[in-house]
């Protein structure tokens, strides 16, 4: 089974510790290196990152990093984010599993 890696910025560390999940801690300018070592590894299927860490990553250059990978990147909301951009994020992420624009009401 492939495992899942969660990378947070440092002060998501106890948390993620504490529930005993693989995770790597990184700052925004260590996030390209760390994804890198991350979908390199053979055993990992799922690498989700904390959406702090991207604010000044390359989106372009996520999804090449994504696309030459065979598991999935997700980008985990920060809890800072109000409603509206979350749910912004969901229906893009279900675009994508699904394949196409699903339409949510709440």
């Amino acid at each position: 089974m492939k495992k899942v890696i969660f990378i947070t910025e440092p002060a998501a560390r106890l948390g993620f510790s504490l529930a005993g999940i693989d995770q790597y801690v990184a700052e925004p300018q260590e996030l390209e290196d760390i994804l890198s070592k991350a979908v390199a590894d053979p055993e990992n299927g799922l690498v989700v990152i904390d959406e702090r860490l991207t604010t000044s990553f390359d989106e372009e250059r996520m999804k090449e990093i994504e696309g030459a990978w065979s598991g999935v990147i997700v980008v985990l909301p920060s809890p800072l984010a109000g409603t509206g951009e979350i749910e912004d994020y969901a229906t893009r992420l279900i675009r994508r599993a699904v394949g196409y624009h699903v339409r949510i009401r709440l």
